[in-house]
């Protein structure tokens, strides 16, 4: 990957999903939905098709609840950070509830599930060490996905190695500072 991230070895990252639409754009469609709806519902009202009316108006609700549905599910997270020399990853989920997982640098193994004939597709980021195993990053792109799998692999590699990579930036990323 051109874009690595190279990982100092005390880092602290936070994973959130993608929120494509604002609080403000959810206020405009909404708006703008609910106007089209009622104009063209009350149009059918009008020529006696009022069950459309009813319809067009469930439509509405239904929009309404997938979305705030989606914002709710927006406020869950994941950190991934290297405290007292152990990985660290943790889930946060939309009501505040939360699982840790304590993975030793050493000994854990990162796995980037690939499908396709020529594994082009990519799958689950998985870390596992002696029978634990947790999915990071499932609100991910694939190719973040890809990218978050190849940054810690390479912090884990210089850790496990005792190489500087500070200042090795031959894999063609940029360091981030956390």
């Amino acid at each position: 990957m051109e874009n690595t991230v190279i990982l100092p070895r005390d880092f602290d990252l936070v994973l959130r999903p993608n929120m494509s639409l604002s609080r403000r754009g959810f206020f405009w469609l909404m708006v703008f939905f609910s106007a089209i709806s009622l104009i063209v519902g009350g149009y059918f009202w009008s020529r006696g098709a009022w069950p459309v009316f009813g319809f067009f108006g469930l439509d509405i609700i239904l929009l309404y609840g997938a979305f705030r549905l989606n914002y709710r599910y927006g406020k869950r997270y994941e950190t991934l950070s290297m405290i007292d020399d152990k990985l660290v990853f943790r889930q946060v989920t939309a009501l505040g509830g939360a699982r840790a997982w304590s993975f030793d640098p050493y000994w854990v193994r990162i796995k980037l599930e690939r499908f396709g004939k020529q594994g082009e597709d990519i799958g689950a980021l998985i870390l596992s060490s002696h029978g634990k195993y947790v999915s990071v990053g499932a609100f991910l792109a694939p190719e973040e996905r890809a990218g978050l799998a190849e940054s810690l692999s390479i912090m884990l590699n210089d850790v496990r190695h005792g190489g500087a990579h500070s200042s090795d930036f031959g894999h063609g990323g940029a360091r981030l500072n956390a």
